[in-house]
C-alpha cells in the first residue's frame, strides 16, 4: 500500500490545502494529513481544534486519516511505515524551500523517503493560512478561502458572527 503523508500546521486549513489532500487521495492508497505540533509557535487554533476541523472535512473519505505529530517528519513517517511526503506548491519561492526540505528529509531518512510536489490549482494558488489569519485579524470575510463546512467554527473562535447569529460584527 502506498501511503503518503501531507504535513503542515493547517492553521487554519484552506481550500488550497483541501485541494492537495483530495488530489493526493486520488493518487495514493492512503493519505495521512499530519498536523505538526510546533511547541515554539502559538497558533490561532489548538492542535486538537485543527485535527477536529480537518477530520470534519475528510470524514467521508476512507483513505484519508488525520493525526498530529511532534518532532522530525521522517521519524513520524518511519513510525507509520510511510515513504512519500506530499507538499503543495503555490509560487516559485515555495519550490526553493521545498527542494531544500526534500533533500534534507531524503538524507535524514537514509533515502527511504521521497517528496512529491503537487502544483496548486490555479484558483487556490494565492491562498495561505497566514493570509486567512490576517483577514481574520481585521475581521474580514474569509468565505472563498476556507471550506464552507468550517467557516462558522473559525468565526466563532475569533469572535466574528455570521448574519443572524448575534449583534456583534456581522458578515
Amino acid at each position: 500500500m502506498k501511503v503518503a503523508v501531507y504535513p503542515g500546521s493547517f492553521d487554519p486549513i484552506t481550500l488550497g490545502h483541501m485541494d492537495v489532500i483530495l488530489r493526493s487521495a486520488a493518487v495514493f492508497d492512503k493519505v495521512v494529513v499530519a498536523v505538526l505540533k510546533n511547541v515554539d509557535k502559538k497558533g490561532l487554533f489548538s492542535i486538537e481544534e485543527r485535527v477536529a476541523m480537518i477530520r470534519k472535512l475528510v470524514q467521508k473519505y476512507d483513505n484519508i486519516e488525520v493525526v498530529s505529530f511532534q518532532g522530525l517528519l521522517v521519524d513520524f513517517m518511519k513510525a507509520i511505515d510511510a515513504h512519500v511526503i506530499v507538499k503543495g506548491l503555490r509560487v516559485g519561492l515555495d519550490f526553493d524551500y521545498e527542494l531544500q526540505m526534500a533533500h534534507m528529509n531524503r538524507r535524514l531518512s537514509q533515502e527511504r523517503v521521497e517528496t512529491v510536489l503537487m502544483m496548486a490549482s490555479t484558483e487556490y494558488s494565492y491562498i495561505s493560512s497566514s493570509s486567512v489569519r490576517e483577514i481574520l485579524h481585521f475581521k474580514g470575510d474569509i468565505r472563498g478561502f476556507v471550506p464552507e463546512e468550517i467557516i462558522e467554527d473559525i468565526y466563532q473562535k475569533v469572535g466574528i458572527v455570521l448574519e443572524g447569529m448575534c449583534n456583534e460584527r456581522k458578515l
